[in-house]
């Protein structure tokens, strides 16, 4: 550890906290020993008569603690023209902050005998070396040397240790690993899980040192990761078995944009969608007319060209959605350019009852539901209420049917490659008459937090591309909208030309003043 003196810099998490208690309670390293740190705010934030506009950096100074009140954390905030003032923002508040990245800097030796800095990303100090980001693993090897000349006596022990048990550490994965004639078996906590921040389920924190469960089967499960809408206050995310007793019904999904219109229609050929909101047309761009309650039928994928010219006087061309628009006793051929937003709903005939193991062989994902019968072999089923579930996307888990020693017919899954722990086997007889096997009740749907719909999406959506930029619009720009209404959102100077961020009819433009005049 000590041959290479070079130093790391800690890469900011690129997921977003919904509440400064959140991020507080997951900061990797202990905050109090790595004060200050900075994050953001995406959004404006108001407290009482002070607000701090979004995307302003905030350095927490340290955490205040008064007995009867609410926690707060002090942060300081640098203002226009190097003036500063300091806020304290209750733990409760509700966002999306990010973290920002410190200027702190940490040797290998110090990463590595550290727990929570083994689990975060790191770059190179010097980026003259590498830029790439990357985990820093522990490899452990121990060394003994004897000098020749020491004298060493071997001694058998093996009587006196006949009633000695060795114990033997076993992780997760290991426990997978053994013959299936080894369970049911009962076993000790050795050491809980340390991700505790992806599970939000009753079971988990009850996984304790010395605490002793059954493990009654080991296998793979199929399950699915259920969202609820982004509209409710707080959103929230299951793990459920494709086990599970309830009835579905499909739910129409909404659209919000031609792009999610193209990705939809990839996994279903034939998608038909009603337009929920005008939109009026826009020649020079490609955008057609369309009303409320037009119905379209989703079509393939084209290359087609704008009617208006660009700068350098050459024909435009952009990739559309080739759809058919359904009139009285015909069908008209419309383009939809991908970058065109737009607000439309799916149109279903499908009325029918599913379980959630069917909704997999019949649909594609992702999928909008809603849950019509509960699932009775549950005390609280708490998929029942939400008005529409997502399912997001599917997977096959290793999982470790298990129960508490004490509590052996109330059976959880544990899905091995999200939970981190070590078990030893013991020769504790299982809690139950011998050949009375219990009739167990297995939950079969787990809350898990945005942390763990995070690293889900990354896994699974890694090489999706991103929707496509609209056209570069030409000089005339101006002429061709006359009288249009146009929002300036940022204007920066760089260099000798001033740059304008601005909006027209919902789309973001980027001019230079020394460009073009359209004001």
């Amino acid at each position: 550890l000590n041959l290479f003196c070079g130093l790391f810099k800690v890469v900011p998490e690129e997921m977003p906290y919904s509440t400064v208690e959140e991020m507080m309670r997951l900061r990797p390293v202990d905050l109090q020993s790595c004060l200050p740190f900075t994050f953001t705010s995406r959004s404006k934030m108001t407290f009482g008569s002070f607000t701090l506009g979004a995307e302003r950096a905030l350095t927490v100074i340290c955490i205040e603690r008064h007995e009867g009140e609410e926690d707060r954390v002090r942060c300081h905030v640098r203002g226009q023209q190097g003036a500063s003032a300091e806020v304290c923002i209750p733990l409760s508040s509700r966002g999306e902050f990010y973290e920002c990245e410190s200027e702190e800097c940490f040797t290998l030796q110090e990463i590595m005998s550290s727990p929570a800095l083994r689990s975060r990303r790191f770059r190179f100090m010097n980026t003259t070396k590498s830029d790439r980001r990357f985990l820093l693993s522990p490899v452990y090897q121990n060394v003994l040397k004897f000098p020749s000349s020491l004298e060493v006596d071997v001694v058998d022990v093996t009587d006196v240790c006949k009633d000695v048990n060795f114990v033997t550490p076993l992780s997760l994965t290991e426990v997978l690993s053994q013959p299936d004639k080894s369970f049911p078996v009962v076993v000790e906590v050795l050491e809980g899980p340390e991700t505790r921040s992806l599970f939000k389920c009753s079971w988990l924190p009850e996984l304790n040192k010395n605490e002793r469960l059954v493990l009654h089967k080991k296998g793979t499960s199929a399950m699915v990761v259920l969202s609820s809408l982004k509209s409710r206050k707080v959103q929230q995310y299951f793990l459920v078995s494709q086990q599970y007793g309830g009835r579905f019904r499909r739910r129409p999904r909404e659209f919000n944009s031609v792009y999610e219109l193209y990705a939809a229609s990839i996994q279903i050929p034939g998608l038909k969608v009603s337009v929920t909101r005008n939109c009026e047309e826009v020649e020079e761009e490609g955008l057609p007319a369309l009303s409320v309650g037009d119905q379209l039928e989703i079509g393939r994928c084209d290359r087609v060209e704008l009617p208006c010219e660009s700068t350098t006087g050459l024909k435009q061309s952009v990739e559309a959605l080739v759809c058919h628009l359904k009139q009285e006793d015909d069908k008209e051929e419309i383009f939809l350019p991908l970058y065109m937003q737009g607000h439309f709903v799916e149109v279903l005939s499908d009325n029918k009852k599913y379980r959630l193991k069917d909704l997999g062989k019949d649909c594609s994902l992702p999928l909008d539901v809603k849950v019509v019968s509960r699932d009775t072999e549950l005390e609280t089923d708490p998929l029942v209420g939400f008005a529409c579930l997502r399912i997001e996307g599917a997977m096959l888990e290793p999982t470790i049917q298990a129960s508490f020693a004490h509590r052996p017919d109330c059976c959880f899954e544990i899905p091995t490659q999200w939970v981190s722990m070590s078990v030893s086997f013991t020769k504790d007889p299982l809690p139950w008459p011998e050949g009375q096997y219990p009739k167990c009740r297995v939950d079969r749907v787990t809350e898990v937090t945005d942390t763990f719909f995070y690293e889900f999406r990354k896994q699974d959506n890694s090489d999706v591309a991103p929707p496509p930029r609209p056209p570069k619009p030409s000089l005339s720009f101006s002429k061709a909208l006359p009288n249009t209404y146009i929002r300036l959102e940022e204007a920066k100077k760089k260099g000798e030309a001033l740059f304008a961020l601005i909006t027209i009819k919902g789309q973001f433009y980027c001019y230079s003043t020394a460009y073009c005049h359209i004001f």
